[in-house]
């Protein structure tokens, strides 16, 4: 593959995964819930039994000070809240409300419509086909964004 199919390549998956989590976060927005695509890349770590601030920080890739401004804001905002540590005195645990979880499932909600599009678009067949190939390339581990 020459490198300008390369770089065509990279910027056709960067503006698909960027239009992704814009329309993904325009649809939880639009059912009601306020947020930043942020919110949903520590969703998915707080999910299913909650994380420390260290443990959130380390998941998203910066700072237990970014972590815990984060932290203030969904807590603020009634998606998460805090509790002591079952096996750690020390820490606290941050969890899901019910309004969290009710966010992360209009997120789901609007996904499932995002992929609806590009099945109605390429078949359901080939997106199968897109899912299969992209899963036998992505990094597996956590899903966190590209700050």
């Amino acid at each position: 593959m020459q490198n300008s199919e390369a770089l065509a390549l990279t910027a056709v998956l960067l503006a698909t995964a960027g239009d992704l989590t814009k329309r993904i976060n325009d649809g939880v927005v639009a059912r009601g819930f306020e947020g930043r695509p942020a919110y949903g890349f520590a969703f998915v770590r707080l999910a299913p039994d909650g994380a420390t601030v260290t443990e959130l920080a380390a998941h998203l890739g910066v700072t237990k000070q970014a972590a815990s401004q984060l932290v203030d804001e969904i807590v603020r905002k009634g998606y998460a809240e805090r509790r002591p540590h079952p096996g750690d005195a020390r820490a606290r645990l941050v969890v899901l409300t019910e309004r969290g979880w009710a966010c992360t499932r209009a997120a789901e909600e609007a996904a499932a419509e995002v992929v609806a599009g590009w099945v109605e678009l390429l078949g359901e067949g080939e997106v199968g086909v897109l899912r299969d190939h992209l899963a036998r390339i992505a990094p597996y581990g956590r899903i966190r964004p590209a700050w």
